[in-house]
């Protein structure tokens, strides 16, 4: 095969791929019932004046599926992480016990979970955009090359063929996401 073809090829394999990696870490972002340190990945602390990331100022555990503590490094930044945790809008209400910061994850309704549910197809069909732009970005590129006719068709399906993975990689991991947020 030509080398500017199996460059394409290559090129486009990497940008589905990235559109893969960026649809796990928003399916990370919603969250399924059992609590998990991400769930607090936005959060950040007032820390010596400037912003910065609670997990970087603190321990993060779940000690168990409903429960998530945070451990801060300094005491005196208790009372700093509680109220960034009750303004940073995640639902949650921190219980200060004067060691370590607790959060009950409560579990989530009906009406909630199929929210949840909308939002991971939503993700996942911003994934699916993404890969069809790279396929036909990849095209765009093997039509501007100058190879034969039968080249350029086999190449054109590899592309296909590349696409048509990736997609069913965003929908087994939509499936898998799914049956995780409706397990109640």
């Amino acid at each position: 095969m030509n080398e500017e073809v199996s460059f394409i090829l290559d090129t486009t394999k990497e940008s589905m791929d990235g559109g893969i990696s960026h649809l796990e870490k928003a399916l990370v972002k919603i969250r399924a019932g059992k609590a998990s340190p991400v769930m607090l990945s936005t959060v950040m602390v007032e820390y010596y004046g400037s912003p910065t990331p609670l997990s970087q100022v603190s321990n993060i555990n779940t000690p168990d599926a409903r429960t998530i503590s945070v451990q801060p490094w300094e005491k005196s930044l208790l009372q700093e992480i509680e109220t960034a945790i009750m303004n940073s809008n995640l639902g949650f209400n921190p219980m200060n016990n004067g060691e370590m910061i607790i959060i009950n994850v409560p579990p989530l309704t009906e009406e909630r979970r199929i929210q949840l549910v909308k939002q991971a197809k939503s993700e996942a069909e911003d994934a699916k955009v993404s890969i069809r732009n790279a396929r036909q970005d990849a095209n765009k590129e093997l039509k501007k090359l100058e190879i034969s006719e039968d080249l350029l068709s086999n190449a054109e399906v590899d592309v296909q063929e590349l696409t048509d993975t990736f997609i069913k990689k965003v929908d087994s991991i939509l499936s898998v996401k799914e049956a995780e947020i409706m397990k109640v």
